[in-house]
């Protein structure tokens, strides 16, 4: 699961702040750098992180939302023999929280595209977003 490779698109419109964007980003995924296309409407932001760390604080705020049933459902609707893709609501991500998007139509101003490469994406939904959370030890 080491091989792991997470891919961040998302468009900037010409009425949207770049700055806020890449924050919406950031407060998912970490300190991400990233790469500007121009395109017509606006452009297109592009990041990549390697490894589980980039995954971490996603997987963080999916077990302290409580979602990880919704999670493990979105996740597994979006994966092939070696990859991951699903999108998120940028402004909530901005707001530091999660929220899952439909490709097109759900956010007017469009989803963060998230493409995670690994050759065991079963593993990997299993380590994001686990089926039972650990019980605490309690303290005597």
């Amino acid at each position: 699961m080491n091989d792991v490779t997470v891919n961040i698109e998302v468009e900037v419109n010409k009425t949207e702040d770049t700055e806020k964007i890449k924050q919406a980003v950031q407060n998912i995924f970490g300190a991400v750098t990233f790469d500007a296309k121009p395109k017509t409407w606006g452009q297109l932001l592009k990041a990549q992180t390697s490894g589980t760390q980039g995954l971490t604080k996603l997987a963080n705020m999916l077990k302290r939302a409580q979602i990880l049933a919704a999670a493990r459902k979105v996740l597994r609707s979006g994966t092939d023999e070696t990859s991951i893709t699903f999108y998120l609501n940028k402004q909530v991500a901005y707001a530091g929280h999660v929220s899952f998007s439909e490709q097109t139509a759900e956010s007017p101003l469009g989803p963060i595209k998230i493409q995670i490469i690994t050759d065991n994406p079963r593993q990997l939904i299993d380590w994001i977003a686990p089926r039972r959370l650990p019980k605490r030890k309690q303290k005597n």
